[in-house]
């Protein structure tokens, strides 16, 4: 398990996106229900978040809840909502401490009022901070989103505001939830599973993807590091050839 010290503070990921899986298989492991997986959970984002703080990564986006997890047992939906009001209050001060912004995508409408107005107040409160901008995906999937932008897009075409010949990637990147924030470096996933789950799946074009069997419950700091070494030992070519990264690489030197 690599350090602090392993990483090269040169070349640290802007942005690094996770899927936070293995909660349920965690909890089932000690015998539990699966909500106390999530609420095991809650220190493995404590450290994922002083990592990414630690590290100066701009953004740390988290798949917190999908659009699919509507479909979960409703006592599992209620308390996951029920925990998402706790551990917002009680990591406040934390997030405060560590100078970290926190902001929400996905269809917030669909969250519970109280999971909603204690999410947007911890928003309220963190809007100053400066260092790392944590991003909770809360009611998100990516076919959502894109579907949500198409549907604006539209709108605006037929309102006289928008061509189609004015349409391409950069424009339906403004439609996007995440227009405000640069793709993913590096995406972390655990529980061993080896897919994306309806994840930015547009943001995640050249995306670098780490995958481990490690439960989400266990996660810890060390295992952040590990996952930021691994990226800063791959080549991201974007489509060029090997030779060009590398003479690239050297004339910027």
């Amino acid at each position: 398990m690599k350090t602090l010290q392993d990483i090269d503070h040169s070349r640290v990921p802007k942005h690094v996106a996770i899927i936070m899986d293995g909660n349920g298989r965690w909890a089932q492991k000690q015998s539990q229900m699966r909500l106390f997986g999530h609420q095991s959970a809650v220190q493995a984002v404590r450290d994922a978040v002083e990592a990414a703080a630690r590290l100066q990564v701009a953004y740390l986006t988290l798949y917190t809840f999908s659009t699919e997890n509507w479909n979960r047992p409703q006592e599992e939906v209620d308390g996951l909502m029920q925990l998402m009001i706790k551990a917002v209050k009680e990591e406040t001060p934390t997030l405060l401490k560590n100078n970290v912004r926190l902001i929400t995508i996905g269809d917030m409408n669909r969250i519970p009022e109280a999971s909603r107005l204690s999410m947007m107040q911890c928003v309220k409160d963190t809007s100053a901070n400066t260092g790392t901008t944590l991003v909770l995906a809360l009611s998100y999937s990516s076919r959502w989103e894109i579907a949500e932008a198409l549907k604006t897009i539209v709108n605006d075409a037929s309102a006289g505001n928008l061509k189609s010949d004015d349409v391409n990637e950069e424009t339906l990147r403004e439609y996007l939830s995440t227009k405000d924030i640069p793709d993913p470096d590096l995406l972390i996933r655990t529980g061993g599973e080896l897919r994306i789950s309806n994840f930015l799946l547009w943001q995640m074009a050249y995306t670098e993807f780490y995958f481990t069997d490690l439960l989400w419950p266990d996660f810890r700091q060390g295992d952040f590091y590990e996952a930021v070494y691994q990226f800063q030992n791959r080549q991201r070519r974007f489509g060029k050839t090997g030779d060009q990264v590398t003479h690239s690489d050297g004339q910027s030197q």
